[in-house]
């Protein structure tokens, strides 16, 4: 196809929502006739993610390679940059598309002359902050990194917006375009709730930054107030058992049950309301499927979430404030024709402004401008 581009995408571990992205960007790339690869860690995911990575393989004419990458800076770096680098040079590589903090690094120190430097962060380095150890390394490197990127392709204003403010403005020559993230087609088909749906689900990984203990607590606040407000619990992480003992300590079990890591659309037929009370997001997927399904969701208003709401922006709730949320939720559980409207309006929502299409074609476009502005 003439004005095909051979892509590779960077990334550390296949999991999430910056997982979800690649596989949709590189299945809506390959399909417009471009030439994609995808390099990813060696060790990190699980029996799913194998399976979507071999799936993803099969349209991948410049194929998937797997090498090993830690979550923290190390040696193995070295390594790392220098497979990405010889993935470079063997594809000819137009595009060097590095997704995370991790990925994006290797895709922007790798030695690959011509071709684009791109850098999409889905929060990553971002989440931390400057008086923090971990924020002074992290937010130095992202600093020292952004002279070496040809185009930021953000999922959010507010991410694009917290880059400049706590990195400072890209460097004169880059790109910068807010692109986000979509869902398909297939997505908008509504899902059916089980028979013994809960009344709320959270579908996500579990670690404190999701928030998962401010929900439980305002499930106690409300049990304590005489309404037993059932939920499922989908997802697994490091803080699992953290919460499941402030389950039991509560005395929520009756209430609140643990089922591990499911599809997402699994996921969502276990509640009639998704709750998402997140102490820090980027664009978050689930949202974004949650609605296209039609599921009533609460959330907070953190990361580009009010984005995706527009108008709704102002019924999201603050972060981190159990009293808050519990008021959310039995409104929600009260009103139920309201919240079967505040559905129907993010759906139609999502179908006009959040497609998967839009984004892949905003993405080419992006990358076609920083080739044009740095080889004309």
């Amino acid at each position: 196809m003439v004005g095909a581009l051979t892509i590779l995408h960077v990334l550390r571990a296949p999991v999430g929502g910056l997982f979800r992205h690649i596989c949709d960007l590189a299945r809506g790339q390959a399909a417009r006739g471009h030439r994609v690869g995808v390099i990813a860690d060696a060790a990190s995911g699980d029996e799913r993610a194998d399976a979507a990575l071999a799936g993803l393989a099969e349209v991948l004419a410049l194929g998937l390679s797997r090498v090993a990458m830690t979550r923290d800076i190390g040696g193995a770096d070295i390594a790392a940059v220098r497979h990405v680098g010889q993935r470079a040079a063997e594809t000819s590589a137009d595009v060097l598309h590095g997704h995370g903090a991790k990925g994006g690094a290797y895709a922007r120190l790798a030695r690959a002359p011509g071709a684009v430097r791109a850098y999409t962060p889905h929060g990553g380095s971002l989440h931390y902050r400057w008086g923090s150890p971990a924020g002074v390394i992290y937010l130095t490197a992202e600093n020292v990194l952004k002279r070496r990127t040809d185009l930021f392709l953000f999922e959010s204003y507010y991410g694009r917006d917290t880059f400049a403010a706590k990195v400072g403005p890209p460097g004169p020559n880059a790109l910068v375009r807010v692109v986000h993230n979509g869902v398909a087609d297939a997505e908008f088909l509504p899902v059916t709730p089980a028979p013994d749906a809960t009344d709320l689900v959270f579908v996500g990984e579990l670690r404190m930054l999701k928030g998962v203990d401010v929900l439980i607590e305002a499930i106690a606040r409300l049990a304590r107030e005489g309404a037993g407000v059932t939920a499922t619990i989908v997802g697994d992480g490091a803080d699992r058992g953290r919460f499941e003992s402030a389950v039991a300590e509560q005395k929520l079990g009756r209430l609140v049950h643990f089922v591990g890591a499911k599809p997402a659309r699994t996921a969502f037929t276990l509640g009639h309301t998704l709750v998402l009370p997140s102490r820090a997001e980027s664009l978050p997927y689930v949202v974004l499927e949650a609605a296209a399904a039609g599921l009533p969701v609460i959330a907070t208003n953190v990361g580009g979430i009010p984005e995706i709401f527009g108008p709704d922006a102002r019924e999201l709730v603050p972060p981190g404030d159990p009293v808050a949320l519990a008021g959310a939720i039995a409104a929600a559980l009260q009103d139920r024709n309201a919240r079967h409207a505040a559905a129907l309006r993010l759906k139609a929502r999502l179908q006009a402004l959040f497609s998967v299409d839009a984004m892949t074609d905003a993405v080419i476009d992006g990358y076609r401008e920083a080739l044009a502005r740095r080889h004309g």
